[in-house]
């Protein structure tokens, strides 16, 4: 992906003062990094991505998910919340892979109907989360990356990252019912994008992709124009 050829395509422009933040929700294998990869470089933005290269747990994990699963949704957890503050104390823009409440939406609650998590640490983990609430910044945009669980299983065995080998096919059909579920609710949260990346090509397509930086783009301005406005009404009333 030339992303050196998308910025000049998508034209210069001054970026809005007002900072934009974009996370990129899916499943595993859905595509992920790659677009949070592909946003990041073309407008400058910060990007953070998911901690799976060092994280402790995941190779456990998979090789034993009822033993693991409280300890790896707790440490994703405290990553991901580690994450939404730098986002929070630093001005400017960022793109981030995978939000933190797919983490309570999605992961930990399929863990626990598969019987990998009990009761216990279930409801602990939710009450974490839950105490963490009044301290996160929501995205001003999700773009939810949607593909078949058998699509998903595909691509997760082309990248070949070995703590991933022995994912189950069951397993992604669970995420996906869950995100199903929470991708209906979402929009309460903030402005949700849906993609179909097998209909949308977003590795080699370039004309999907400019679509893409296009709609961003455009997102951001227009949270920007309404920052504008209600500074300037602020200014007016006092």
């Amino acid at each position: 992906m030339n992303h050196t050829r998308l910025k000049k395509q998508l034209g210069a422009g001054p970026e809005p003062a007002t900072p934009f933040y974009v996370s990129i929700a899916g499943n595993i294998g859905v595509g992920k990094s790659m677009v949070t990869t592909m946003i990041g470089e073309v407008f400058g933005w910060r990007m953070f991505f998911e901690p799976v290269i060092n994280n402790p747990y995941l190779d456990d994990y998979y090789k034993d998910m009822a033993r693991w699963s409280f300890h790896l949704q707790v440490y994703f957890l405290s990553q991901r919340f580690e994450v939404q503050k730098a986002i929070m104390d630093r001005p400017g823009s960022a793109v981030q892979d995978r939000t933190i409440y797919e983490d309570v939406e999605i992961f930990a609650p399929t863990l626990y109907r598969r019987g990998c998590m009990d009761e216990r640490d279930y409801q602990n983990y939710r009450e974490i989360f839950r105490n963490m609430t009044s301290f996160l910044q929501a995205p001003d945009l999700i773009i939810y990356l949607h593909c078949r669980p058998e699509t998903a299983l595909e691509r997760i065995r082309q990248r070949a990252r070995s703590c991933e080998s022995e994912i189950p096919l069951d397993f992604l059909q669970d995420l996906h019912a869950a995100y199903g579920d929470w991708i209906e609710r979402a929009p309460a949260l903030c402005p949700v994008r849906i993609i179909d990346t097998e209909a949308v090509n977003l590795r080699d397509d370039n004309a999907a992709q400019l679509e893409l930086l296009r709609m961003i783009r455009e997102a951001h301005e227009e949270k920007h124009e309404k920052a504008g406005k209600r500074a300037r009404k602020a200014a007016k009333s006092k």
